[in-house]
């Protein structure tokens, strides 16, 4: 009796314990947030600024989107505020992604700067603190293809990186299921030299929120090197070496648009063109986990502006030892090539036939894609498995 009553406790008590160990996360369950280095699943769809062709662009609305319609990972360009903020936006400066033009307290914030070697004028957030930039309402940049997008014009805030954090672990736990986090630092040269570095802000940020090392869900992005090499030497967390058009031509003012603009303003002549040889990507390897080329560099465009057969670029990435992400893959006529529109092949708001783009770029061997539109993306994934 005295035996059968202990043996009765002991159970019961290992069976609270296990409750409790549960209910608390204990050690068997997942960390969603550091998922391990089989993250995430390939291909990978991440969610181009959120769900960019349904929402404007770098607001909660548009990455909650983006992981409703299936992206594994959600992707907010960083800018930082004058008062070191890291907020969301594709470029700091935000008259085309913001109403701030018609607020009049702020006009006298209007000025001509010269971001990466080209002029530009407008209203910038490193002349805003984040109280004042959390009055402006954000809007659709491009209307002219995604008219119903601007229906949402005034309704959402610029968002921090905080918050696009604290939305990615609501959703991963909601879902019990990891969303990555994509972070690009945007123009990191012009950022040190005004004095609000973005590197080590965006690290710590990471940091703090519990991400760890390789076997994080993040994603750090650049079009530079050097702060790409930087940001090796703060973390562990994987890296990703973006490649712009290696064939854009010189701005209107002349500044070299084909190379990453450390490389020009330390009169480096190498450019985008050299990153992508064999040579290039083992340097690449050196530093960085994943290359992510602008999408013609893996498959051109013929005369007839139709996908060419792919290049050597995947084999040789995969060769150096590393993963191969592309962009941007978006849904409407503009954007692909004319066999693959619907409708009036020159109308600018059209959605052709985006899964099969997305579908030749699978069959040619990448590892992921930056999509504008997550639910084509997951559903060109899904056929792709078939």
């Amino acid at each position: 009796m005295y035996h059968a009553s202990r043996t009765t406790l002991s159970l019961m008590c290992a069976a609270s314990v296990a409750v409790l160990m549960t209910a608390c996360g204990g050690d068997d369950a997942p960390d969603l947030q550091n998922p391990g280095t089989s993250w995430p699943p390939q291909p990978t769809v991440t969610g181009h600024r959120g769900a960019s062709a349904l929402r404007p662009e770098h607001t909660l609305a548009s990455y909650q989107k983006a992981i409703e319609d299936g992206a594994d990972i959600v992707e907010p360009d960083l800018v930082a505020t004058k008062d070191g903020v890291l907020v969301a936006r594709h470029e700091n400066e935000i008259s085309g992604t913001t109403n701030v033009s018609g607020m009049p307290q702020f006009a006298s914030r209007k000025a001509t700067k010269t971001i990466d070697g080209i002029p530009v004028t407008g209203w910038f957030t490193e002349d805003f603190t984040l109280a004042e930039l959390k009055t402006l309402r954000a809007k659709e940049r491009i209307p002219a293809n995604r008219p119903l997008n601007a229906a949402y014009d005034g309704q959402f805030e610029v968002p921090t990186l905080q918050e696009v954090i604290d939305l990615v672990k609501k959703e991963s736990a909601a879902r019990n299921k990891t969303i990555g986090i994509y972070p690009e630092t945007k123009h990191p040269t012009y950022f040190k030299t005004i004095g609000l570095p973005l590197e080590k802000r965006l690290v710590d940020l990471l940091v703090a929120n519990g991400y760890h090392g390789k076997e994080a869900a993040v994603y750090l992005q650049s079009f530079e090197v050097a702060n790409l090499k930087e940001l090796r030497k703060l973390t562990d967390m994987r890296i990703v070496q973006l490649i712009d058009n290696p064939a854009n031509p010189p701005a209107a003012n002349g500044a070299p648009r084909n190379a990453p603009y450390d490389f020009v303003a330390a009169g480096s002549k190498s450019t985008y063109k050299d990153l992508v040889t064999p040579a290039g990507l083992k340097e690449i390897a050196t530093y960085a986990d994943v290359v992510s080329p602008y999408k013609e560099v893996i498959m051109p465009r013929t005369a007839a502006n139709e996908l060419a057969a792919p290049t050597s670029f995947v084999a040789d990435a995969h060769a150096a030892g590393l993963k191969v992400h592309t962009w941007t893959l978006r849904p409407e006529n503009p954007f692909l090539p004319p066999s693959m529109r619907r409708g009036d092949p020159a109308s600018p708001t059209q959605r052709g036939d985006g899964e099969a783009e997305i579908l030749a770029y699978l069959k040619a061997g990448i590892d992921g894609f930056f999509t504008d539109d997550p639910a084509v993306g997951r559903a060109a994934v899904t056929q792709f498995k078939k």
